[in-house]
């Protein structure tokens, strides 16, 4: 028989339980328990988080893994009581990847396609066409970051014809159809992206890296896509760069402070469109099977 998964939900923004309790229910051999319900923490051997607190890891002094809900683990490292040296598991949804992807698509064809544009034209009533500018070889996309989310938007981009090149530390496997820099290329790579999208995993070096610098070294009036994490983001310099006319438009969906405070400047920008958090949201039936999976390589 299958070893019980005794996984707790730690998230202290996302109710774990009512979305995936059902799901292990469902599943034989597979059991989730919410902390307030566990009788005997000893027993405890794995954990399934998102945005754990400081302390939601103290309790279990036997955890062996700990599995992400997303494919993202930076809410979970900034733990304090996560135990050193135990695997960190994120999700590998590819039904996820596929949100992430058709979401960018969308969000490049707004700036594209000057859909806010339209939208203010018809609430003046005005037929306002814009002649030429419409093929997708006239948008340079450019992709920071090509893991498993990267990789599904660049395909998608380029099935519709759009130019797509991808900023990565080391040279990645290659993608048809897509044109590969490193950081040595840096500078090249932003001067030939129209719209960013950023998917970068969260580390050190990219904590702060979407900076007035970076926005500078874009061509004049590019558009920005944030779907990486809310703290790579310098929130200033982005507001600085739309109003001097820098940048023509951004798209974010994470940001620094989630959920968005209702002052916050973002919300009433002209140039910014705020989504929030949504561009991909794991399947409950792919957080099981990649608990499971995980359990069955961990007692291999």
């Amino acid at each position: 028989m299958a070893r019980p998964c005794k996984g707790v939900a730690l998230c202290d923004r996302l109710d774990l339980m009512r979305i995936f309790g059902a799901h292990f229910e469902a599943e034989p051999g597979l059991e989730l328990h919410s902390p307030d319900r566990v009788e005997t923490p000893d027993e405890i051997e794995f954990a399934l988080a998102w945005r754990p607190g400081p302390e939601a890891f103290a309790p279990y002094p036997n955890l062996r893994a700990v599995f992400s809900i997303a494919a993202g683990t930076d809410g979970i490292t900034v733990s304090r009581s996560l135990p050193r040296g135990i695997p960190l598991i994120r999700l590998r949804d590819p039904d996820q990847a596929l949100q992430m992807a058709g979401f960018a698509v969308f969000q490049v064809l707004w700036h594209h396609r000057g859909m806010a544009d339209l939208l203010t034209a018809q609430t003046h009533h005005e037929w306002a066409r814009t002649p030429g500018g419409a093929s997708p070889a006239r948008r340079r996309i450019g992709i920071l970051g090509l893991g498993h989310m990267g990789r599904q938007i660049a395909r998608s981009l380029v099935a519709l014809g759009y130019p797509v090149t991808s900023l990565t530390r080391s040279p990645p496997e290659p993608e048809p159809g897509v044109a590969h820099l490193t950081q040595a290329d840096r500078a090249a790579f932003l001067a030939r992206t129209d719209i960013l999208i950023n998917v970068a995993p969260m580390t050190e070096e990219t904590r702060g890296l979407l900076d007035r610098a970076l926005f500078d070294a874009l061509p004049r009036g590019a558009a920005l896509i944030q779907l990486g994490r809310g703290g790579q983001l310098v929130e200033t310099d982005l507001i600085d760069a739309l109003d001097r006319g820098q940048l023509s438009g951004a798209s974010l969906d994470v940001f620094a402070t989630e959920p968005l405070p209702k002052g916050h400047p973002f919300w009433d920008h002209p140039k910014i469109l705020v989504t929030p958090h949504v561009a991909g949201e794991p399947e409950p039936k792919a957080v099981v099977e990649n608990v499971r999976r995980g359990m069955e390589e961990l007692d291999a």
